[in-house]
């Protein structure tokens, strides 16, 4: 397993498995337990993807030691704010039934995100959690946070695969020492991802699938990944990405399918906040 060291030493498995949007927890269970058999040792979730019961009872019977697991969840928007962010991470500790967490993100960045940070620097120094990071934070977000924390923050997840490759999003996250998570790493197959030619085509010389090609493509730009899925034969072959290595050329012809726009947001970044700043869950 590749890893990344992050800007407090923390060592983490650079590809891991996703939950997002397997709300059914049976299927969640399931899904984690065979990512864990398998080999996968960072599992991601999140307390607005409703399924971290389900999740940590995945661990719980899955045999390995904590030690060898690393445990990602995040706070959402509605329990933004310091006493607030201490409390979400209370339930989130007892829903995944761990002692401690590896590391802590803030979802979105919207309401106070502030007060949410200062209660995550507290959890860092008391132990609970090895290390605190956020999500979906544009550049100028990001900097700014950087600027006023005591804390840098370890990592940020956003958005990434080949038709939205965030170049400038990650040399800002070089510059301060943020590391660089992908989600939506296949882009949820939307842009003909799956049948991309030029990806096809790098695949068919190694043997490997277009999926397996993604993510081999984001572990040699340094990027962490996690991709998702609830079929044991699809979660085999996402980890079966570390015997092949991607020529220069390679590289240089997926860099040329970067659109620079997401797939999943519009351009109307008032309506984004709009929307997400009220959904509420029952977490």
């Amino acid at each position: 397993m590749e890893t990344i060291t992050l800007n407090n030493g923390v060592t983490m498995p650079m590809l891991g498995f996703g939950v997002y949007q397997i709300t059914d927890a049976a299927q969640c269970e399931q899904a984690v337990s065979d990512a864990i058999d398998v080999g996968y040792r960072l599992i991601d979730t999140a307390a607005a993807y409703t399924n971290e019961e389900a999740v940590g009872r995945a661990i719980a019977r899955s045999g390995v030691a904590r030690s060898e697991l690393f445990v990602t969840t995040k706070l959402w928007v509605q329990d933004q704010g310091y006493d607030a962010a201490r409390r979400a991470f209370d339930r989130s500790m007892a829903r995944l039934g761990l002692d401690y967490l590896d590391l802590y993100l803030i979802h979105q960045p919207f309401g106070d995100y502030y007060g949410s940070w200062r209660a995550m620097e507290e959890l860092l120094r008391e132990g609970r959690v090895r290390a605190i990071g956020v999500c979906n934070f544009p550049n100028d977000r990001l900097v700014d946070l950087c600027l006023h924390v005591e804390v840098t923050p370890a990592l940020n997840q956003i958005e990434t695969h080949p038709l939205c490759q965030r170049i400038t999003e990650h040399k800002v996250m070089e510059e301060y020492g943020v590391a660089h998570e992908s989600w939506g790493s296949f882009a949820e197959g939307r842009g003909g991802m799956f049948h991309n030619e030029t990806i096809a085509g790098i695949g068919a010389r190694y043997g490997k699938s277009v999926a397996q090609v993604i993510l081999r493509w984001l572990l040699q730009r340094g990027i962490v990944c996690i991709p998702k899925s609830v079929h044991r034969n699809r979660i085999e072959e996402n980890f079966d990405v570390f015997d092949f290595t991607l020529s220069d050329d390679d590289m240089t012809r997926i860099a040329a399918l970067d659109t620079g726009r997401s797939l999943f947001r519009g351009d109307d970044d008032a309506e984004t906040a709009r929307f997400l700043s009220t959904i509420r869950f029952p977490i």
